[in-house]
């Protein structure tokens, strides 16, 4: 299992409806509000992944229980042999710079992340818009599991004749919309007033990322309250020194976070903490 590549917690209705049912208490419900300060190594790529978690969307994600849910994409279909896929794209999304996402959006970034690799489908043949503007993709093999290949977490869709980074320049389709932004420095994104996913994620009014390269320079800002969450790969100096939580545990650490930052319950035994989802699933006591 990889250390920081962790799939599937929950903030959604579901959550709750758990969460009372288990008799939890309010403090582990989502709540809005607050602003989530991480701190980073310069030298880790944990920035950008939960940068782009922010900002940007994928065609589809892997639900809390592992299960496969649509995200811009609403449904999928396939022929038999599982060569040609046709993808019904959301009609109700717009990008932060105000465009609508489209079907020529999504066969644009499919595009690119095939001619950079990111794909990993090398029997892709095709992309197309049907008539009925459908997204299609053609294979040369059939592969009954692309519509999980396309929750890939590098996947995410721009518009048209844009790029996915440098994180300053940044225009997605994602829950958070990029304030200011320097590679390898600093990052701040704040939630979008209106989005297709309402209450159902993205808790914080913003998140800032902020690059430490010392470890023991972030674990103490993190116990001085000076950020919420911070990367260390050992708990030294947090011991005894409050209730802070260690992700995934403190024998195998990757994040440790403040008491007042809730992390999500895992739900599926399958699919722990996807850790780019930080963002949307994580939320303020």
């Amino acid at each position: 299992m990889k250390r920081l590549d962790r799939r599937a917690l929950f903030a959604t209705g579901a959550a709750a409806a758990l969460l009372a049912a288990t008799g939890a208490g309010l403090a582990q419900h989502p709540q809005r509000g607050g602003t989530l300060r991480l701190a980073v190594p310069r030298e880790d790529d944990l920035m950008s992944r939960v940068a782009r978690g922010a900002v940007y969307n994928q065609l589809t994600e892997v639900a809390p229980d592992g299960v496969l849910r649509g995200e811009l994409a609403t449904g999928w279909r396939s022929d038999d042999a599982a060569r040609l896929w046709s993808l019904d794209i959301r009609s109700d999304v717009a990008f932060h710079d105000g465009r609508l996402l489209s079907g020529a959006d999504v066969v644009a970034s499919l595009e690119a992340h095939a001619v950079r690799g990111d794909l990993h489908l090398e029997a892709l043949d095709d992309i197309f818009l049907s008539p009925e503007g459908a997204v299609v993709l053609s294979l040369r093999e059939g592969n009954p599991h692309l519509p999980y290949r396309l929750a890939d977490t590098g996947l995410v869709i721009v518009p048209e004749g844009a790029v996915a980074m440098p994180l300053a320049s940044s225009v997605g389709s994602g829950l958070y919309e990029v304030e200011r932004a320097r590679e390898q420095h600093h990052f701040r994104a704040a939630r979008r007033a209106h989005h297709f996913k309402g209450e159902q994620a993205g808790w914080f009014d913003a998140i800032e990322l902020i690059v430490i390269p010392d470890s023991a320079v972030r674990a103490e800002a993190l116990r001085d309250g000076f950020v919420d969450v911070a990367t260390l790969p050992l708990p030294d100096g947090l011991r005894g020194r409050g209730s802070f939580r260690f992700h995934p545990s403190e024998g195998d650490m990757a994040l440790a976070a403040a008491p007042h930052v809730m992390l999500p319950h895992r739900v599926s035994s399958r699919a722990p903490l996807d850790d780019h989802r930080i963002a949307e699933r994580w939320w303020m006591a």
